[in-house]
């Protein structure tokens, strides 16, 4: 058997350093302090070598041009992505909740936040019992390994096992887990398995096998999944986070950058068949709609369908991937509520044609996630607007409505809670040559846009490096936070208490369009009937059954005589005749 990727004990005092290098002949262990020794060169690639050393002590890889390079599967930093990893005796951490049993996916209320913004892991497990209270059940972290520089959203990572030395120590980000689990709360994380970032990546130095040259991405060329050795290396990251940090959930950005369906088939199947006592919640970001994902071991997927009909809904814009739902969105909503994914192998006119997605109709609301706002869709504008910034008070209270009350898994950005108004933006930490690249391919990719055709207004969008930028992302709370969260935690509780425990058999009996701008769609929960109407538009619509009796949710007006009153959402829940 091959060997692992990463330090492993021996023996108190004792480790086995390892590393994946096939592109070199000889590799030196050097230990902060100690001359480099030279490591046994093993078949297929691997170099490995015990030696004394303790928790804590400082190590590198020196390579035979006399370059050294951190562990790429070291667990923790001494700085930076470019100097030492830490060796880490995770055993030091004495968890008070190791009996977590975990939660079932039907009861997730996801909140999507960036340890950065958020004074770091420290600072975010501070927000967990005001989140709880809330309704909150699900902490979903943005990426937490290493990258360079001290300010990334975390997409930009290079060092997959390594938690980022600017959130916190390792066993910091485990206090964090802890204590959300103390207060009932699970923790997913973003995890990055489709690239890596462009400062602090050293395997094409030494292990160019690790990338497939024939294939790029728009990172450059792909990662060679297909190699064992690198199959390996993910798998046990995944396997990692899991177990030594008892997260709950992995959430997968961007697979189908991936590339390789075999590769997540059997990741998933490893981690269900490594962890069966308690659950793990298995999410994927696909732009690709693949639906046979959702049946091949993955418990859910981002519904970007569901955000970007929601937004021209809300906002008009129809530009870019917006396009795409420009014509009849009220139908495509339908659709998205009644079978999951709007584009189910229809042509695309955003990616000129071809066609996107596969059909889900048969797939439980649960196996999506819907959300209004999330990091890609707040950051990634030119001026990392919220939807405070760009929708109408009573309009944005019916959709949130929406979101927090369809059988759907919903997910909130942070800051959503209190009315935020203060922006995300896209920021980095990048120096020199790639600092200006990155701040000036940012404002060439907004040069289509009209608002910034012309170069002054390219210019007034904020510089990603700068440290201003990065201290403007703090979400703030907006005028009418007791507002928003008294709404939050009033549609959470109904969730909680009428929809969530019947959610496992939810069936979609069908939506449509009761307007422009109005949906009304109807479940199946066990023994009872499930109706949910919203009207995001500026008129009254008339409904196409009012069920008697009173509703079980209403934001804005209550429906007289048959009619929906504009930006408004009412639900009602009936015994099944």
């Amino acid at each position: 058997m091959s060997p692992r990727a990463g330090p492993s004990w021996v023996r108190a005092g004792r480790a086995r350093f390892t590393l994946w290098a096939p592109s070199r002949d000889a590799v030196g262990l050097e230990l902060d302090g100690a001359p480099a020794q030279p490591m046994d060169r093993l078949d297929e690639g691997w170099f490995a070598l015990e030696a004394d050393a303790a928790p804590g002590a400082r190590y590198r890889f020196r390579l035979e041009d006399e370059l050294t390079v951190p562990d790429p599967a070291g667990q923790a930093l001494a700085s930076d992505v470019h100097g030492w990893s830490l060796l880490v005796s995770h055993d030091a951490y004495a968890w008070r909740h190791a009996d977590w049993p975990g939660r079932p996916w039907r009861e997730a209320v996801l909140y999507e936040a960036h340890p950065g913004v958020l004074g770091g892991f420290d600072g975010l497990a501070e927000r967990l019992p005001d989140l709880a209270r809330l309704g909150v059940t699900a902490l979903q972290l943005m990426p937490v390994n290493a990258f360079s520089g001290t300010r990334n959203w975390g997409y930009d990572g290079v060092l997959p096992y390594a938690v980022a030395p600017a959130y916190g120590s390792p066993d910091a980000l485990k206090g964090l887990v802890d204590t959300a689990h103390g207060l009932g709360m699970m923790v997913l994380l973003d995890v990055v398995y489709n690239h890596f970032g462009p400062d602090g990546n050293y395997l094409p130095l030494y292990a160019g096998a690790f990338f497939d040259e024939g294939r790029d991405t728009p990172w450059g060329p792909a990662i060679a999944f297909q190699k064992p050795a690198v199959a390996r290396y993910f798998i046990d990251n995944a396997l990692y986070w899991l177990e030594t940090y008892k997260l709950d959930g992995l959430r997968f950005d961007a697979v189908h950058a991936i590339g390789d369906n075999g590769f997540l088939d059997a990741m998933a199947a490893e981690i269900r068949g490594r962890i069966a006592e308690r659950p793990i919640h298995l999410v994927l970001e696909n732009e690709a709609n693949d639906a046979a994902r959702l049946t091949a071991g993955f418990d859910a997927q981002w519904n970007d369908d569901f955000h970007n009909v929601l937004h021209v809904l809300l906002t008009g814009e129809t530009s870019s991937y917006y396009q795409d739902f420009a014509e009849r969105p009220a139908e495509r909503l339908a659709r998205c509520l009644a079978e999951g994914f709007v584009y189910q192998g229809q042509p695309s006119p955003h990616h000129d044609g071809r066609p996107r997605g596969m059909a889900s109709g048969h797939l439980p609301p649960t196996a999506f996630v819907n959300f209004l706002q999330n990091h890609d869709q707040v950051g990634n504008r030119a001026l990392g607007e919220r939807l405070t910034r760009l929708v109408a008070p009573d309009q944005l209270r019916a959709a949130m409505g929406l979101l927090l009350l369809a059988p759907q898994i919903p997910m909130l950005f942070m800051g959503e809670e209190d009315g935020a108004t203060s922006p995300f933006l896209f920021f980095t930490d990048f120096h020199d040559a790639l600092a200006d690249a990155v701040r000036e391919g940012r404002r060439r990719e907004f040069a289509k846009f009209p608002a910034f055709a012309d170069p002054a207004a390219r210019a007034t969008i904020p510089d990603p490096n700068a440290q201003s930028t990065f201290e403007a992302s703090r979400p703030k709370p907006g005028s009418d936070a007791a507002a928003w969260r008294a709404l939050l935690g009033h549609l959470l509780r109904l969730r909680r208490e009428h929809l969530a425990p019947h959610l496992d058999a939810a069936v979609s009996l069908g939506a449509e369009a009761i307007g422009s701008k109005a949906v009304q769609a109807k479940w199946r929960l066990e023994t009872k009937t499930y109706t949910l109407a919203v009207n995001l538009g500026d008129k009254p619509v008339l409904l196409s059954r009012a069920p008697p009796g009173p509703p079980l949710a209403l934001v804005g007006q209550e429906p007289v005589r048959g009619l929906l009153a504009a930006a408004s959402l009412v639900a009602w829940l009936e015994a099944t005749p």
